[in-house]
């Protein structure tokens, strides 16, 4: 097998590809046949990109040389020296993909002594995934229909019922299928592994509580949304009193920016809710999103690890909107994707009657319950 030769992109092939990312028309796996990149590449370009982007507008300001003081500098190098032995002990609690995107092929250090800092091996890097195969993406919508009926199942009882159904699939391939979807049975599990001790865990607040108006509780979770050729993710926040969806996003990777995204709208739109309900999941717990809440001094509640029942109303959600929209529909496009699902949640919201409504819509409901409050 002939070694891939090392590859040096330009500056302007890098932009190109950072801005098809941001531009979201294609999915990820798309991008990474088209550019011939891996995906995390796609992904690192991109963040590096938009972080950089503040750079263009700021105005250099002249500066002074500094006389150099001999003993803040050799406190300053004694304090480094604590923080690179404090971040040395922090890489070891890190995976290797995450470390991974942690190499700036554009930093004056070259990429070899980066992963010697970040305690990696260098030839992971070049590493050049396979497409997605046809057989693998009709096993994925498979694997998520049987998901959505039943959350319980986990990747071996998942296996048994696609082999009673004649496909011939192992449990290592449902389970790295079921990973790359972002999807996990949902089930009490012994406390296996801990948290990450960086993002805070926030007790649950639903239980008991009578949520009987507009804005007192919203929630939000994250799906899977299969296409012709790859898959997007949709993200949406819903009154979990009225089931109105008041905001989404669909993305081509699970980010958190596109999540803060449909919370803002949702808020400028809506304004805030007393209570805010999310899982578990990285994006929910990062900094970035709970400070979102915690400025607006929003209360944070967050399920049970494996409870699906505690964010149940946006469980539905997502069983209408595959069963109704997603499951009849063979997106070819990010662009098609986005717009018919647009499409299908005004439906959703203003023409869709809700038997547990009393057959009002969830517009008409969220309306009549917000004017009460009002009232009040």
């Amino acid at each position: 097998m002939t070694r891939r030769k090392r590859r040096n992109h330009s500056a302007e092939f890098k932009v190109k590809v950072a801005l098809a990312a941001i531009k979201g028309d294609h999915t990820l796996a798309e991008l990474s046949t088209q550019f011939d990149l891996h995906q995390n590449q796609i992904i690192d370009w991109k963040n590096q990109l938009l972080e950089q982007s503040v750079n263009i507008f700021s105005r250099p300001t002249a500066q002074q040389e500094p006389e150099i003081d001999l003993k803040a500098l050799h406190a300053k190098i004694g304090h480094q020296a604590l923080q690179i032995d404090f971040l040395e002990g922090a890489l070891r609690k890190i995976g290797a993909a995450e470390r991974q995107k942690m190499i700036d092929k554009t930093h004056q250090l070259s990429v070899r002594q980066q992963s010697q800092l970040i305690q990696i091996n260098r030839s992971t890097l070049y590493y050049k995934p396979k497409e997605i195969s046809s057989t693998d993406l009709s096993w994925m919508r498979l694997i998520d229909e049987i998901h959505l009926d039943y959350p319980f199942m986990g990747s071996r009882m998942i296996r048994d019922m696609l082999q009673r159904q004649g496909h011939q699939i192992g449990r290592r391939k449902v389970r790295r299928l079921m990973r790359l979807m972002g999807i996990h049975a949902l089930y009490p599990k012994p406390n296996t592994s801990k948290p990450n001790l960086a993002h805070r865990i926030f007790p649950y607040l639903l239980k008991n509580m009578v949520i009987d108006h507009s804005n007192q509780v919203w929630c939000t979770d994250i799906t899977y949304i299969p296409m012709a050729k790859g898959f997007v993710y949709l993200c949406a926040i819903i009154d979990w009193h009225s089931r109105k969806v008041l905001a989404h996003r669909v993305s081509i990777s699970m980010e958190t920016d596109f999540c803060i995204d449909a919370l803002q709208e949702a808020i400028v739109k809506y304004g805030c809710p007393e209570v805010f309900n999310t899982d578990q999941g990285s994006q929910f717990t990062s900094e970035a999103f709970l400070n979102e809440l915690k400025l607006r001094n929003i209360r944070i509640s967050m399920d049970g690890k494996g409870r699906w029942m505690d964010n149940v109303m946006i469980e539905r959600l997502w069983r209408s909107v595959k069963h109704e929209e997603v499951y009849l529909k063979a997106y070819d496009t990010v662009k098609q994707a986005k717009q018919s699902i647009a499409e299908y949640l005004d439906f959703y919201n203003m023409i869709r009657p809700h038997s547990s409504l009393n057959k009002a819509t969830p517009d008409e409901f969220y309306d009549q319950h917000l004017l009460k409050v009002m009232a009040a």
